[in-house]
């Protein structure tokens, strides 16, 4: 029974400790992503800085899945709609530039500036790269793709510095989660969902461990009086139990004294054949 019991309170522990650090992670996120959401709004560019890396925003399904795309050879995939993706930015030092832009492999996905009537902010994927004097022409295009509508693509020329088509960076990884969570932060119904129900939660959950610890607190101190009570009583059967023990020996003591006072004021009997012997002697 005990056993049974420690292994009860050793897995309730476990499950309270991993309800604490699940709490905090989530706590973290939600922060973290409202973080996100905050930068990304006061940036014009829709884009915030984190750790060294651009976080950006797709807006487009111009890299969404296509079955006319193989992707399965490349590190980043289909991007859907609202994902957020995570962008090395190129340097701006010369070196470390022409170094960077060195790296850049066909199936790479590249976020960049470009002009057709206005200046946009796109994500595509590089699918030729020609070298040049002082620079290299890479030639990008969406993976979303039809037969019946013609490719659009894009070409950016790095040895122009004065082009207002330029890389902002390599995509390095993506979230559709965190993405979708941001948009959701944009939104009155979003904030309500995702930051006011969940503190009412965990208010609440807080407020019930609080009345349990309290609980057995009180608990407590009532199964003491208990034990003691316990003792009490065992120690009240003991002493009882002495009681009689003691009287039983003092009743046979009492009764073995009287044989031993009567046998002591017994007198003696007279020997009837020394008696004998010794009167026909004064008769002679």
């Amino acid at each position: 029974m005990e056993e049974a019991e420690k292994k009860k309170n050793g897995l309730g522990r476990v499950l309270h400790i991993a309800g604490d650090i699940l709490f905090f992670a989530l706590i973290a996120f939600v922060l973290f992503t409202l973080i996100v959401s905050i930068a990304s709004r006061k940036d014009g560019d829709d884009a915030a800085t984190v750790f060294g890396h651009q976080l950006r925003f797709v807006r487009s399904d111009s890299m969404a899945k296509c079955d006319l795309t193989d992707v399965s050879d490349y590190k980043i995939k289909s991007i859907p709609v609202k994902s957020c993706v995570f962008i090395e930015v190129i340097p701006q030092d010369e070196a470390k530039k022409e170094e960077w832009l060195s790296s850049v492999r066909v199936g790479d996905v590249l976020t960049f500036k470009y002009v057709y009537t206005k200046q946009e902010t796109i994500t595509h994927r590089v699918v030729e790269i020609e070298k040049k004097e002082g620079g290299y022409i890479i030639t990008l295009e969406g993976d979303n793709k039809s037969s019946e509508s013609g490719v659009m693509q894009q070409v950016i020329d790095t040895s122009q510095t004065d082009s207002p088509n330029y890389i902002i960076g390599r995509v390095c990884g993506k979230s559709y989660v965190l993405g979708l969570l941001v948009y959701a932060f944009r939104s009155p119904v979003g904030i309500v969902c995702l930051i006011i129900i969940p503190c009412v939660i965990i208010i609440i959950m807080q407020v019930l461990r609080l009345a349990r610890v309290f609980g057995a607190e009180k608990k407590e101190p009532t199964e003491t009086a208990k034990d003691k009570e316990n003792e009490i009583e065992d120690l009240k059967r003991q002493i009882e139990l002495l009681k009689q023990s003691v009287k039983s020996e003092a009743a046979e003591n009492e009764n073995a004294e009287p044989l031993q006072a009567e046998e002591s004021i017994r007198p003696a009997q007279p020997d009837s054949g020394n008696g004998g012997e010794s009167g026909q002697s004064d008769n002679r």
